[in-house]
């Protein structure tokens, strides 16, 4: 954690509290000796094409519209008072920018053309859990409102469990990802297909969200929404070669594709791991429930191929995404699993959430299955304590997943979680139907 001891000196400023100025008489020093960088926990709460714009890598720049709120978060273990400066300079002239926590607000004044600490003020923690400051500019005699780097912070309520992104800014800004791990009747049992349901709810369907509902050993099969007007169908399996660069994958170790659906665009991918990708453009609906059936088999040559169909109810027969040959594997479905995971850093700071439900597996001896335990897990951005806002668990006899947006009720990760037997009669589906 980078921190700067800082003791402010005594000053005196304007302050602007709840609306209304007056001549505050010289501040005491204020403790403000821990750093909070606004590259990795600011967003523009109120116009998200400008988070990108105005939140770099590191802090604020290009800070030029007054309308926009620049919203900081860092969770809190204590309640009492907070310390607050910036470190900010202007590129010329003189600024005057809001701070606002709550219904307090104070205003500075910024005339320095060098980084210094400016003394903001105290402001109250009535409670435990995230908190959220804003900066908001006022005046400007330049183009710009300023720049800064750092909101520092210090006194009582920052002694104890005060929790923000440090580094990494990158994973920080997307937020945890969390995953429910499926458990089998019987760990032996030797699973050719996997089905599942996934329920958006209204509202949740946030633009960076990736809704995986059919996870295994090899790859993955889920919703996404990558735009105000695009959302897909997404299909991977990922190459025995492991690197982030497909362009390094030797041949023997390609994933090959076998078939694909109407409409489904197909292709490499890196990164995250490297191997065979698809996608359809399909603008699914938040609200209503959607099915997912991936098949698993050996093909007796030291690979294993991979189906994955997906049923909209609205179209009301299930389509074919596409179907992978993974080479050097030998293996039916194993470590299934889902996930809930953003992709879209500037939409870090909003809460989505997605029901899983009526999970089932049908085994090689052609027997149906269904799955009711699950293990809740996490991943380092969690672990690490860099974004504390994750949950899931069972709700509704669904499990289900919630991450981002900065909520304080958190879940714990690491546990078991079951839902009930569902009484329903197992997927009705006639394999030899499918495309």
């Amino acid at each position: 954690m980078k921190k700067t001891s800082f003791f402010l000196l005594i000053f005196t400023i304007n302050i602007a509290c709840n609306g209304q100025k007056e001549t505050q008489t010289p501040l005491p020093q204020l403790e403000t000796n821990i750093n909070i960088p606004i590259a990795g926990n600011s967003w523009v709460i109120n116009d998200r094409n400008a988070t990108k714009k105005i939140i770099s890598d590191t802090g604020i720049k290009n800070w030029s519209n007054g309308d926009v709120k620049i919203g900081t978060f860092a969770r809190f273990g204590l309640e009492g008072d907070v310390n607050i400066a910036l470190r900010v300079r202007v590129s010329s002239g003189k600024s005057k920018i809001k701070f606002s926590h709550g219904s307090e607000s104070k205003e500075i004044e910024v005339s320095n053309s060098d980084f210094q600490v400016i003394p903001v003020g105290t402001f109250a923690i009535k409670r435990e859990g995230y908190q959220r400051f804003d900066l908001q500019g006022i005046e400007k005699s330049s183009a710009t409102f300023a720049e800064v780097t750092d909101i520092l912070i210090g006194g009582p309520a920052t002694k104890k469990d005060l929790y923000y992104v440090k580094d990494e800014f990158y994973w920080g800004r997307r937020g945890p990802s969390v995953h429910l791990s499926y458990q089998l009747p019987n760990e032996d049992m030797a699973v050719q297909w996997f089905y599942n349901e996934i329920t958006v709810p209204e509202g949740e369907d946030v633009i960076g969200s990736y809704f995986m509902a059919n996870g295994f050993g090899e790859g993955y099969f889920g919703i996404q929404v990558n735009s105000e007007t695009e959302r897909r169908i997404l299909f991977s399996v990922w190459s025995p070669y492991r690197t982030d660069n497909p362009n390094e994958i030797p041949e023997e170790d390609r994933i090959q594709l076998l078939k694909k659906g109407k409409d489904v665009n197909t292709g490499e991918f890196g990164n995250e791991g490297s191997g065979g990708q698809s996608f359809k453009r399909y603008f699914w609906k938040a609200g209503t429930t959607y099915r997912f059936l991936l098949k698993g088999e050996p093909n007796g040559d030291n690979s294993t191929d991979y189906t994955a169909y997906f049923y909209a109810p609205e179209i009301g027969t299930w389509e074919l995404i596409a179907s992978f040959k993974r080479p050097k594997t030998n293996t039916h479905l194993t470590r299934l699993y889902s996930f809930l995971e953003n992709f879209t850093p500037e939409t870090g700071d909003i809460s989505r959430k997605v029901f899983f439900s009526n999970q089932w597996v049908y085994d090689i001896n052609g027997q149906w299955h269904e799955l009711t335990k699950a293990q809740y897990t996490a991943d380092a951005t969690a672990r690490k304590n860099a974004r504390m806002d994750y949950a899931g668990g069972s709700e509704q006899n669904r499990f289900f997943l919630k991450n981002c947006g900065f909520f304080s009720e958190r879940i714990a990760f690491d546990q078991p979680f079951t839902r009930k037997v569902s009484g329903k009669n197992p997927p009705n589906i006639d394999f030899s139907a499918l495309p």
